[in-house]
């Protein structure tokens, strides 16, 4: 097995893992000791919270077979069924995820970082959406590179969580830092994901000529 194939098997078990993660709240309870009560006793919010982490985790779950080229090829009908399914989880996540920001534990600084992180998700998705819409493959392809970048911030934070609180010896500073640091590498790895790939595009369509 190789370097490529080991990163796919390590990044589809992870996408599943954290996909599956909302299923914990359900299981083993309420884990929000970070939260007042009178936003606990808040009807909107559990729903805006818990429509947000089920939604995210369906589109993870989903989300990343579409980055098998040889999975899109052999199953088109497949990818579009489960693109819908990504799309439509994203958007209303996306939504009720910029609202529930604007309660982030630690202050401005993370419900910020995490307001931002949502409008980048839903902007990238819906853009993704309407690009392929208009027969714009490319495009399409880009935008769904970066939406599903966001989308894998849920990943990245657990991973970057721990560790920050070691570094920190403090959760709320941790958690200011990880608002932005989940999601603001991941847009940067999808930038050279997209880079390289426009220039195989070059490449490949000088050698046709």
């Amino acid at each position: 097995m190789n370097i490529k194939k080991i990163s796919f098997f390590l990044f589809a078990f992870l996408a599943i893992a954290i996909g599956l993660y909302p299923l914990s709240y359900l299981v083993f309870g309420n884990n929000l000791n970070s939260k007042s009560q009178e936003l606990l006793a808040s009807v909107f919010w559990n729903v805006s919270f818990y429509t947000h982490i089920s939604l995210g985790g369906i589109a993870l779950l989903v989300g990343w077979s579409q980055f098998s080229k040889k999975f899109r090829k052999k199953n088109i009908r497949l990818h579009r069924i489960i693109g819908k399914i990504y799309v439509v989880s994203v958007l209303v996540s996306a939504l009720f995820g910029i609202y529930i920001g604007f309660f982030a534990t630690g202050g401005i600084i993370p419900a910020v970082g995490f307001i931002t992180l949502g409008i980048i998700w839903f902007y990238t998705t819906l853009k993704a959406f309407l690009e392929i819409k208009e027969g714009r493959v490319w495009e399409h392809e880009k935008m769904m590179i970066y939406s599903y970048a966001a989308c894998f911030a849920a990943v990245t934070l657990r991973l970057e969580m721990p560790l920050l609180v070691m570094i920190f010896k403090d959760f709320i500073i941790a958690y200011q830092v990880v608002a932005w640091l989940c999601w603001i590498p991941n847009l940067m790895v999808a930038y050279f994901m997209i880079l390289k790939k426009s220039k195989n595009k070059i490449v490949l369509g000088g050698s046709k000529l």
